[in-house]
């Protein structure tokens, strides 16, 4: 595929996140350049960025690779976004415009309609935009850039099990926008403070389900041999 220079370090990772490009593996800058059609240059700039971001790791020998990051740092990052998510929000309190109200009721609104339809995956991206423009409304560029990192890499890292009450949650979103929009900025932090609380036990390891399957595979071998080894 061809896309624009810009959009080259966007696009590497994104195929990081949805793990077209597997923990552990090398970026040679020729094969990205031939994937996503540009020169060396962009691609070399964007290593650099994913690096400084966490996503790329450069190693002796190897070069460019994609991070493998532990269990303690993966938790790391749940951590930091119960702490920024809800000085977001409070930010957003403070600083939130017309434009950024119209857009977070609309998407309560059809947050909560498809909740009682019960339709997840729209409701996944309609989280995913809520709390990008809850972001946004915080006016802190600083800020937003952070939780769009923290968004990316947890999404990275994590499989994300659907609400055990989808209305439920979504009516949390449309507290968060009730206080923002009359400028309660404790009331703000404190009710994104608790939804987060709630969506991160829905969090669960990538790649420790995948460890998980292979130690089960490996046990689940274990009767079938059995019998050859007492011969």
């Amino acid at each position: 595929m061809r896309i624009p220079a810009h959009s080259v370090c966007t696009a590497i990772r994104d195929d990081i996140v949805s793990g077209v490009h597997e923990r552990g593996s090398r970026l040679t800058e020729e094969l990205l350049a031939r994937r996503y059609g540009v020169s060396r240059v962009p691609v070399r700039e964007a290593l650099r960025t994913l690096e400084a971001e966490g996503f790329v790791v450069t190693r002796r020998h190897a070069g460019a690779c994609v991070a493998e990051p532990t269990e303690q740092e993966a938790a790391d990052l749940l951590e930091m976004r119960m702490l920024l998510e809800p000085l977001g929000a409070s930010r957003a309190a403070q600083r939130r415009t017309e434009a950024h109200l119209k857009v977070l009721r609309g998407l309560v609104r059809l947050g909560q309609e498809r909740a009682r339809r019960g339709n997840s995956e729209d409701l996944r991206s309609l989280g995913g935009w809520f709390h990008e423009t809850l972001a946004q409304a915080s006016g802190s560029p600083a800020l937003t850039s952070m939780l769009t990192q923290l968004r990316h890499k947890i999404s990275w890292m994590y499989s994300v099990e659907a609400p055990a009450n989808p209305v439920e949650s979504w009516a949390e979103h449309g507290a968060i926008v009730d206080a923002v929009a009359r400028g309660d900025a404790e009331r703000a932090r404190a009710v994104t403070a608790l939804h987060t609380e709630r969506s991160t036990a829905a969090h669960r390891l990538r790649f420790r389900a995948a460890g998980d399957r292979q130690e089960r595979v490996r046990n689940s071998q274990h009767p079938v041999n059995m019998p050859s080894l007492r011969h």
